[in-house]
């Protein structure tokens, strides 16, 4: 028996490394998890590379992934060549499971930004099966997938937890809920976290992501929007809930803090940083929790089609919608646009526009 590991999401940013340094003498940090897709193209430094080989030989690290895409509709040679870099990263260093994002994110002409999306529906829960499966069948460990903060509408967020349960259920795999998240559902839809978070099979959580955000000022006058930037401290209302999400989660192994590592800068963020930290550890620590110990995996027999599963209409609509969402095309045109598979006319005008802003950062130009 034992309580959830606690740790961090590493970044490579020298202001990171400098906060989390205290951390580090003190032997704080059970666990770090690693974005392994996010240095692809460029070299890992040799600092990085040993902290994170020291992590990995003692079974202290866990992968996350953020390029993928799970339910891109076309199948590219970038997600084939994705597959292949995990395939010689997990070859290098050992990694105790690895995990991906809910949604989509690359279509033809967009290649960075936040995943978006997608409605529950018996075609593209197909897809993401199939994307789930291939990226199960390149590694042999196990592989989970993180709850999403954008929604679109109310629809999006009563569905994803039934929708997450049955993408995982070919492949034995879990979740992350990421608390964040959450917050952001809640805030931006008018509904208690507590509602939302028991819409989840909970029994298949096994990692929790903490972390903060920011606001977007309303373009209709309401209220603000929260987005999901992992640039301040973790919400009052996410600690609050904290205690009781413990209690029901209870095959929990992981509790990861998120931070981006050019957003402690000044002194105070890296004190305020460090007392979240701090926090969550007291949290956990007086959860009085006995939580079991992480049961034995083995990867369940998959039966892989010789081709991956396209579906040309939903590609369209999925390239369509992003280039609607880039031209900044507004949220009436949008909402008549027709679609099969996107339920448009249900889209709440802000979180259009919000979308509208994320795409537009990623991609400028």
């Amino acid at each position: 028996m034992k309580r959830p590991m606690l740790g961090l999401s590493m970044m490579a940013e020298a202001d990171f490394v400098s906060a989390i340094l205290p951390l580090m003498q003190n032997n704080s940090i059970d666990v770090l998890e690693w974005s392994f897709d996010t240095l692809y193209h460029t070299h890992e430094p040799d600092w990085l590379r040993d902290l994170l080989n020291f992590y990995a030989e003692n079974s202290r690290l866990i992968g996350h992934g953020v390029y993928y895409s799970l339910f891109d509709a076309k199948w590219t040679e970038r997600q084939e060549e994705w597959l292949q870099k995990l395939k010689e990263e997990v070859r290098l260093r050992k990694y105790n499971h690895i995990t991906e994002h809910f949604g989509f994110m690359n279509t033809e002409n967009f290649h960075q930004g936040v995943p978006l999306p997608v409605p529950l529906h018996s075609r593209i829960l197909q897809i993401g099966k199939d994307r789930l499966c291939r990226l199960q069948d390149a590694v042999n460990i196990p592989v989970g997938i993180e709850n999403l903060a954008f929604s679109f509408s109310m629809d999006d967020v009563k569905e994803q937890g039934i929708f997450l349960d049955r993408l995982t259920e070919d492949t034995n795999g879990f979740l992350i809920l990421d608390l964040h998240n959450i917050y952001c559902q809640s805030c931006n839809f008018e509904v208690g976290m507590q509602e939302i978070i028991n819409l989840y099979p909970l029994d298949k959580v096994k990692e929790i992501h903490l972390s903060g955000g920011s606001w977007q000022e309303s373009v209709y006058g309401k209220k603000q929007v929260r987005r999901d930037t992992h640039d301040g401290v973790i919400p009052q209302d996410i600690l609050s809930v904290l205690p009781s999400v413990l209690k029901q989660c209870q095959n929990l192994e992981y509790i990861i803090i998120e931070r981006l590592g050019h957003t402690l800068k000044t002194e105070q963020e890296k004190v305020d940083f460090l007392n979240d930290f701090n926090t969550v550890k007291m949290i956990i620590e007086t959860s009085g929790l006995k939580l079991r110990q992480g049961g034995t995996w083995s990867k369940k027999e998959m039966k892989l089609s010789e081709k991956p599963l396209e579906d040309l209409v939903l590609y369209e609509e999925q390239s369509r919608l992003t280039r609607l969402l880039f031209d900044k095309m507004g949220a009436e045109a949008i909402q008549g646009q027709d679609f099969r598979y996107f339920k448009t006319e249900n889209w709440d005008s802000e979180m259009i526009l919000t979308a509208q802003n994320i795409i537009k950062k990623w991609n400028p130009y």
